[in-house]
């Protein structure tokens, strides 16, 4: 569906209700953790509906609601036969069938059906439910590409087979890391991620973002030269670095994760040279920021004398809202943006920016302390309990922000 059709026959504002419903309900979840950081008693109201069983909807809602559905509309924008009479309810069967498996995933996690595994809780009953949404979304496309396949060209089928054969292994892949008894390679000196695995999920990141202009109609020719090529000797750095369990004093670890730092100009370059609408540049600005912080504070977070202090404080979690909160939200806000035309009030837009900026610093502050003195919480001393309470008041400001999104995007 050519993306102007997607905005004259509903799908940009559907796909925008089904996302920003998730940013809103991830974002309630996330302001009650933080109100029971800063008051531990409110937990008895909700026993026994504890801090280690609300997190996970939080964590998965953002993840697989807020971050992946702009990206699943973009597919279906790119994807859906204009022609065929049953083309938006095919996507709302497909967008909705992922909301469910969402929600009654939030039931399986507050019940403490959970593998233990952020951000691949997914056990027990509710292990099949997202693989098989994802495996209605394929069927979905696959079903619009065949429909379609007599009237695209050579270089739309290729583009077309390509992606169906990449998306193909994504369910049962998910639904096999999702298992307890399945974990990644790890730094044996930190205990968290491996260069070589932080570098593989980035340029994951780094290719989807280079597809999304392709697939929304905007990707210049000339920027094609340079960005596939580029990206292709990226990739083959990463499969040449060790993949087992190698610590970050390794030099060909910290120098691979290195390669990132290229693509901050890169990626400046590529996205500035589109098209975008004009309710989509204030984003496209934001997440650009937001990019450029992101990768120069993950390489030096893993640096040997940073990696030891931060990993497991309060400085990843901000590292996290840099990379969620700040630069994939603001991604997400351009998707929309190009889907609907729709812009949102400056106002909302800008705090939301300051609330996520408030939290990243409050919490690496936090995170660095934190490292000096890792008891300073469990004294009751007052700058923890200060920095949290900044921390709430930010997500209190985020959150006002994204339900007025929400209302923006619901109106007829």
């Amino acid at each position: 569906m050519h993306i102007t059709l997607a905005r004259e026959r509903g799908l940009g504002r559907l796909v925008a209700r089904h996302s920003l419903g998730w940013l809103v309900a991830a974002n309630l979840v996330g302001l009650w953790l933080a109100a029971l950081l800063v008051w531990p008693d409110l937990g008895t109201v909700v026993s026994p509906f504890t801090y280690g069983r609300w997190i996970p909807l939080h964590l998965d809602w953002m993840l697989y609601g807020w971050c992946a559905l702009p990206v699943v509309g973009v597919l279906l924008a790119w994807s859906l036969d204009t022609g065929h009479p049953a083309v938006l309810g095919h996507a709302r069967l497909a967008l909705g069938l992922w909301s469910l498996a969402l929600a009654l995933g939030g039931v399986a996690w507050l019940g403490g059906v959970t593998s233990g595994k952020l951000f691949l809780e997914w056990h027990g009953w509710s292990r099949p439910l997202l693989p098989g949404a994802m495996l209605v979304l394929w069927t979905v496309l696959g079903a619009h590409a065949w429909w379609r396949w007599p009237r695209l060209n050579a270089g739309e089928r290729t583009l077309r087979a390509v992606l169906l054969g990449a998306l193909l292994p994504v369910p049962p892949l998910l639904y096999w890391a999702s298992s307890r008894t399945v974990y990644p390679s790890v730094n044996p000196d930190s205990g968290g991620a491996t260069g070589a695995a932080l570098l593989g999920s980035t340029l994951g990141i780094i290719t989807i973002l280079g597809l999304l202009p392709l697939l929304l109609g905007l990707n210049s020719r000339q920027h094609r030269r340079w960005f596939w090529p580029t990206l292709a000797v990226s990739w083959l750095a990463y499969a040449l670095i060790d993949h087992a369990h190698t610590s970050h004093h390794d030099g060909w670890q910290i120098s691979g994760l290195a390669i990132l730092l290229c693509w901050i100009p890169g990626l400046f370059v590529y996205w500035r040279g589109q098209n975008w609408s004009v309710a989509g540049r204030p984003w496209l600005n934001a997440a650009l920021a937001w990019w450029a912080l992101l990768v120069v504070s993950g390489w030096a977070l893993f640096l040997p004398g940073v990696s030891e202090r931060m990993k497991f404080t309060s400085g990843l979690v901000a590292h996290s809202h840099l990379a969620m909160a700040g630069m994939v939200t603001s991604v997400g806000g351009l998707i929309l943006a190009q889907l609907t035309e729709l812009p949102v009030k400056r106002r909302w837009f800008l705090l939301w920016q300051v609330g996520c900026g408030l939290q990243v610093v409050a919490l690496t502050v936090l995170g660095w302390q934190e490292s000096l003195d890792p008891a300073a919480s469990y004294r009751g001393e007052y700058w923890p309990v200060l920095l949290l309470s900044v921390r709430l008041g930010a997500g209190a400001i985020m959150t006002l922000s994204s339900i007025n999104w929400l209302v923006v995007f619901c109106r007829p």
